[in-house]
């Protein structure tokens, strides 16, 4: 489903701030594959995703989608392969407009734009639906603003309407690092949820190390731009977080100091 061939990318090249983010990165999911990421500050978690979105371009490599090659396509059209959902709950939605609005914008991503935006009696019904699965009451305020929401409903909505078109790979960028604990853990479980029902296929990268070990079924680590770790099916069921810092110091070379308070 999604295929990134020795994908490069340098920040500020040739000047005294050069950072060599990703170093000839390959990565191959299947499709339905639940891949969590993790790795320490700088291991190019956020850029591969970034990379993979197309936010910005890479220096060198191929990104395919469902046999698509995306490489060179802006940001913009590739939103029809590919729902996200950010660290923080402000983006991804329109805070002056209301709940169902949000969604009615969602239903139509990768369309052409137009001038109608607002939703019809039948897609209120669909959308009705869509919110009482998540358990928070949304649905009997579907005409509220979506500012007036806390951070953890607006993050649940967030993450409903990037997958409500079903998109070919679902993008997770530490979307519960802004939350409380409870929250996290409630938004956590809509993702698996919504996952597991929809079989998406999903990148998603997490500073926790135990959110990594006990969502998905493959688990990567990232060090200086490069996968070192790729693990999945029953070894993944079985590892431990001392266990993976046990092959990050061996596949590395490095021992993780500031980076463990990070990852644990």
């Amino acid at each position: 489903m999604l295929r990134a061939e020795k994908i490069c990318k340098t920040f500020f090249p040739g000047t005294i701030n050069e950072k060599r983010a990703l170093t000839d990165l390959s990565l191959h999911l299947l499709p339905g594959d639940f891949v969590t990421v993790i790795g320490g500050n700088g291991a190019g978690k956020s850029t591969l995703l970034n990379a993979v979105a197309g936010v910005w371009p890479v220096d060198s490599g191929r990104i395919v989608i469902d046999g698509t090659d995306i490489t060179k396509e802006p940001e913009h059209k590739r939103a029809r392969y590919i729902g996200r959902v950010f660290q923080d709950p402000m983006l991804g939605t329109a805070a002056g407009m209301m709940i169902e609005e949000n969604l009615a914008i969602a239903s139509r991503r990768g369309q052409q734009p137009g001038l109608r935006w607002s939703s019809s009696e039948a897609q209120r019904e669909y959308f009705h639906g869509l919110l009482k699965e998540l358990h928070l009451g949304l649905e009997e305020r579907m005409t509220a603003k979506v500012g007036l929401l806390s951070g953890g409903q607006r993050q649940a909505l967030t993450l409903l309407m990037a997958t409500i078109k079903k998109p070919k790979l679902l993008l997770l960028d530490e979307h519960t690092a802004a939350l409380d604990p409870k929250t996290a853990d409630k938004v956590l479980d809509l993702t698996r949820e919504i996952v597991e029902k929809d079989k998406l296929t999903t990148l998603m990268v997490t500073h926790n190390m135990r959110d990594a070990l006990r969502l998905g079924n493959r688990l990567i680590m990232l060090h200086n731009g490069r996968i070192i770790i790729d693990v999945g099916g029953e070894e993944k069921k079985h590892l431990g977080i001392p266990d993976l810092l046990a092959m990050f110091e061996k596949a590395s070379g490095d021992v993780l100091d500031s980076d463990r308070l990070l990852l644990g």
